[in-house]
Parts: C-alpha cells; structure tokens; sequence
C-alpha cells in the first residue's frame, strides 16, 4: 500500500519543530527513523497532513558522559548506540539490550528517542530507560523540562509528550562497580518483539541488594516494574527462597494478545526473573 497524501517540512532547530507541531496540531507528526512511522503510513493506519523531519537538526545525535550522567541524544541511530564505547562502558544495561532491538537494518536507522516516544509496550529500550531510573529531556511551547521515567510511561503507547512537545535527550545515571546489571527476554525468533522480557538494575553493599529496579516489557500496556518483586529482593543477598518470594510476588497487568495469553506471560515473567537473578549474582564488581 502507499500513504495518503501529506506535506512535508525540514525543521531548522527544535524551536521550529515545536513552533510547526503548535501551528499543524494533532495534524503534523516528527519523523525520526521512521521505522515505525514509515510503516503505519504505508498501512494507512496513520494519515498526518504534515511529517516534520528533524534529521537536520544539530546537535541531536550525541552521546557523552557528561560526570555521572550518560547523555544520548534523541536522533543517536541503535548503531551508533550499539558500537559507542561511552555505553559500552557506562551504560552497559543499554549496550546488553541493543543486539535484541529488530535486525541491523532497522538499527541501523531508527533512533534511541524515537522507540522511546512511540513507547511500544514490547520494546526493549523503554524498559531499561525505567530500569536505569532515566530522565527524559523534553523540549516544549514552555521551553524544556525533565521528565522522570516512572513518570513518562502512562499507557498504551501513551506517554507524557504532550501534542507539542518533541523528545530531545535521555540521561542516565552512569555504571559503578556497586551496581549490577540484568536484561533477558523472550522472543519467538531473534529479532521479533519480546512476548516478555525483563530489564533489572540493583546496588550491592556489603552483599546486600539495594535500589533494586525490575522493569518487565512485552507483558502488560507499557513497561512496568514489578515493585513487589523488588522489595522481597532488597535488603539481603539473594537465594532460593527470596527468588521464589519475588516470583511470587510478581503481580502486574498481564496482557492477552495473539503472541500469548495472560496467563503464559505471568509464566514467562517468572523464568526471566529466575534467569536475570541469578544471572546478576554472578556479576562481579
């Protein structure tokens, strides 16, 4: 199929980008990648009057370690992402998941910022911006403001981007040797979105976990962390009986859906907490 007929426009600067969404409304849509975008066109379940490409705007597309914080600009391409060292080294949830983001091809266009905005509820990157405890950069008609990531998630591909807002940056508070790591998912093949998958961060002292974030994605309408799992892991070194607790513990929304039904996801979200447990356990400082 081929796409209804729109306009297109090349913003100059983020301010043109929001000044163009204020004048066109719910009308106009920011093209990125355009790897989900494109395709919801061709399939005419999107029909914007206007696509505003923000390709050209500078400065976009950086990645830096910036003192304790990972800074990854909104355009940086999953390539880029995936073969900078600055993730590789400070963010290395992030660099774990990326292998699992769709084929090269499409890495190799779509962007970090653009997977967050569309916030696909089976999609890697979301869930381990909430794991990190990440802060989305949003710039807007009333200049820019940071949103936190347990607070920009709100639905089904839902966040809290307002109509005129455009996403900018995501920041990430960098590695230390306390902390470990965690992401698994489950996928009917490689590539594929995760029928369920698990982001996890934690701080160790002393042997003790503490800070312990489980972001599930693929399970319910959005990423979401499993809070009650996460209090029967803190406080202590894991073992056997506390993951069994936090298995038992695990109590979210779980979705059906033509990959799955509730049911084999709650399933499925106990063997990759087992597995990413045990995994995290066996990292060393």
């Amino acid at each position: 199929m081929k796409p209804a007929r729109f306009a297109y426009v090349r913003a100059a600067s983020v301010d043109d980008a929001i000044a163009l969404l204020g004048t066109h409304g719910d009308g106009a849509r920011l093209l990125a990648g355009g790897q989900s975008l494109v395709a919801t066109l061709n399939m005419r379940l999107s029909a914007p009057d206007l696509l505003i490409d923000i390709n050209g705007i500078a400065g976009l597309s950086d990645i830096r370690l910036n003192g304790n914080t990972v800074e990854i600009g909104a355009l940086a391409r999953h390539a880029q992402v995936e073969r900078s060292k600055v993730i590789a080294r400070h963010a290395p949830l992030i660099a774990r998941a990326m292998p699992f983001i769709a084929h090269p091809a499409i890495r190799n266009r779509g962007t970090f910022g653009g997977s967050i905005a569309l916030a696909d509820p089976a999609a890697e990157l979301p869930a381990c911006v909430l794991a990190l405890g990440g802060t989305l950069q949003i710039a807007g008609p009333d200049g820019p403001r940071s949103v936190a990531a347990d607070d920009f998630f709100t639905g089904l591909f839902e966040t809290a981007l307002g109509p005129q807002d455009m996403l900018t940056a995501v920041h990430l508070p960098a590695a230390n040797p306390d902390c470990r790591y965690g992401f698994a998912e489950l996928a009917r093949r490689h590539g594929d979105y995760a029928i369920a998958g698990l982001a996890a961060t934690a701080r160790v002292q002393d042997g003790a976990w503490h800070d312990v974030r489980l972001a599930f994605f693929g399970v319910a309408d959005r990423p979401l962390r499993a809070t009650a799992a996460e209090q029967a892991l803190t406080g202590a070194t894991p073992d056997d009986q506390r993951i069994d607790a936090a298995v038992a513990a695990l109590n979210l929304p779980y979705t059906s859906d033509v990959q799955a039904d509730a049911a084999t996801r709650r399933h499925l979200a106990g063997v990759l907490l087992r597995r990413v447990i045990r995994h995290m356990m066996e990292q060393k400082a």
